[in-house]
């Protein structure tokens, strides 16, 4: 999807009966899945029976002349479907072969299936994903399912720009867990650094005081000092310049020792007046701050508005969708113009003419031998 904000052609081959499994996930407009649309925009669809030995020759053909494949199989899945690497380069040499899975051919757990939560369960996000002494939990974004996605476009990207200097495309292989474990950042370092796992610290940080979300008179108001001049600027917004000085709460490391102090002083002070009132001060003292908004009220402020960061496109059965646009400008251009998420083989007909030739009575007939819908 965001190769195709990018301006490329996506063609996505599916099974001919239900198609993408997320199809079938409700909520539901018009037929269509909520998760789907969310997913699949600018993205043609071929509807592809890939068991029988014509749907896979089509699949060959059109990898033939295709830039990237891309697919989401556990390992060897696609090796016994005839259509690996190893077997479509021979076609195509300057082929670029991408495969996501959850863990990668090497791993002990190869064969497993892998799903967003089980790659968030095993990289550690989850034991920190929580308040102190909470069950752990989730992320709220389906974290472990984008990053593979996310790292698999630097690598197709990169392997593009290579291409374009030597000619030769390659396989670029991406494991889901990999692609979260690299997305720790400092946690990651205060293993390695103290040979102790960080513990939940819920909205705050393991290492910066103060930082998270404050209750106020009627609400939460997220703060965060990651310098020592918003740290000052937030101790006179609190109108107490003091604690500047307090030599339990000066440098960065005495705070976090003396956390236990200083965070009661913070919260009795933020309690004692209204989310609106702190967000007005908090600005006005140069402290970064933020309401903590819902999925509605994110998308539907002046930020997004402002950005066009929502597109609406017009469905053959819906009418008018409303999806989220690629964030990526170039020249102060967003994305390419995006279009609806396809009906399941919506495409089919026409990319096979397109692309490989066939008549509309060789399409009719293999419609009619379930070789294609």
């Amino acid at each position: 999807m965001v190769l195709a904000d990018l301006g490329a052609e996506i063609i996505k081959i599916e099974p001919i009966d239900k198609g993408d499994e997320t199809r079938n996930f409700p909520p539901f407009v018009g037929g269509m899945s909520h998760y789907y649309m969310a997913l699949n925009r600018s993205k043609k669809s071929v509807a592809l029976d890939l068991k029988s030995p014509e749907g896979v020759q089509i699949a060959k053909d059109l990898a033939a002349q295709s830039d990237i494949i891309l697919e989401n199989f556990r390992p060897g899945v696609m090796e016994r479907l005839g259509l690996g690497y190893e077997t479509l380069k021979v076609e195509n040499p300057s082929l670029i072969y991408c495969s996501i899975t959850g863990f990668g051919k090497n791993s002990p757990h190869a064969n497993k299936p892998a799903f967003d939560i089980v790659a968030q369960a095993l990289s550690g996000v989850m034991s920190v994903n929580c308040e102190p002494g909470q069950a752990p939990n989730k992320l709220g974004l389906p974290l472990g399912d984008m990053a593979g996605s996310i790292y698999s476009v630097f690598g197709l990207l990169a392997a593009l720009h290579d291409r374009n200097r030597s000619g030769r495309g390659q396989l670029v292989e991406i494991a889901m867990l990999d692609s979260l474990i690299s997305m720790q950042g400092y946690l990651s370092q205060i293993y390695f650094v103290t040979g102790e796992s960080p513990k939940p610290v819920g909205t705050q940080h393991p290492s910066i005081v103060p930082y998270g979300s404050y209750s106020t008179s009627d609400g939460h108001v997220i703060v965060a000092c990651l310098t020592e001049r918003f740290w000052h600027n937030f101790a006179r917004c609190l109108d107490r310049a003091d604690l500047i000085d307090d030599p339990r709460f000066a440098l960065y490391e005495a705070r976090l020792k003396n956390r236990s102090e200083l965070e009661p002083i913070v919260n009795s002070r933020m309690a004692s007046e209204s989310t609106a009132y702190w967000l007005d001060r908090l600005s006005a003292f140069d402290v970064p701050n933020a309401p903590i908004l819902s999925i509605g009220e994110a998308l539907e402020q002046e930020h997004v508005a402002a950005h066009g960061l929502i597109e609406t496109v017009e469905h053959p059965e819906i009418g008018d969708l409303r999806l989220v646009r690629g964030p990526i400008l170039f020249d102060g251009q967003g994305p390419a113009p995006a279009f609806a998420p396809s009906l399941l083989g919506e495409d089919t007909y026409e990319v096979l003419s397109e692309k490989l030739g066939f008549t509309r009575q060789q399409l009719d007939d293999l419609q009619a031998r379930a070789v294609i819908s």
